[in-house]
């Protein structure tokens, strides 16, 4: 497949993840007498990236995130010459899901895009209040074990077909721990949507949501195979 098909299919995937799981929070989360509420926010962000990899996992690999193919190019499972339009691909998809999102949600009486839409934070950007310190270590231990799980999932060697089911209810689980604390990014393109809308003070934060998503990444990238190789596959 080449390598233009692969970055429109990110696109396509990185917007669905960004209209999907962002969209569930500013538009269903909070719905009066059925809001989904936080569980509700989880399982659609867990959602999108499952049902999309099975839609374009052949085709692109699925990544829909910068940290996640950062992570894939320290774990040598991806070619570092295609970092740059793999990331371009994805963030572009990320801003139309959430300029989308913002057309919809602009529609209702009231609505306050810089209350939030979705963005990430810490301090008083932060959902429960919480410090720039907790932020960091969230983002980097919890996207260090979605990419480890990412790995562990496309190991040639774990049960084949079940990779999509194992990361979206990954990425469910740790919406559920990462909410609270930053609204939960572990992915600097879905960060970055809703932040260029929000803008204030979700865009001087984005910095960090950059920067711990793809130290968790790489180091997840690093540990996966020094972990979980065989010591024939060492050699």
């Amino acid at each position: 497949m080449s390598l233009a098909k692969r970055c429109i299919a990110e696109s396509f995937g990185t917007f669905w993840l960004v209209f999907g799981g962002c969209g569930s929070a500013v538009l269903a989360a909070a719905f009066p007498n059925v809001g989904i509420g936080l569980l509700g926010v989880a399982f659609a962000f867990g959602l999108t990236v499952l049902t999309m990899a099975y839609a374009i996992g052949h085709i692109s690999g699925c990544h829909l995130n910068p940290a996640v193919t950062v992570g894939l190019v320290v774990g040598k499972r991806f070619p570092a010459k295609e970092i740059l339009p793999y990331v371009v691909a994805q963030v572009v998809g990320a801003v139309c899901g959430a300029a989308v999102l913002y057309v919809i949600a602009s529609g209702k009486a009231g609505f306050d895009v810089h209350a939030g839409f979705a963005s990430n934070g810490y301090g008083e950007h932060s959902p429960g209040g919480y410090s720039l310190v907790s932020a960091l270590v969230a983002e980097i231990v919890l996207t260090f074990f979605f990419l480890f799980v990412i790995l562990g999932a496309t190991d040639e060697r774990a049960p084949k077909g079940f990779a999509p089911i194992a990361i979206g209810l990954c990425l469910t689980l740790i919406h559920l721990v990462g909410i609270p604390v930053t609204n939960l990014s572990v992915n600097p393109a879905r960060s970055t949507g809703p932040a260029l809308f929000a803008g204030g003070i979700a865009l001087s934060q984005l910095w960090l949501f950059w920067i711990a998503p793809i130290i968790g990444a790489a180091l997840a990238g690093i540990a996966y195979p020094a972990i979980c190789k065989s010591s024939e596959e060492q050699r």
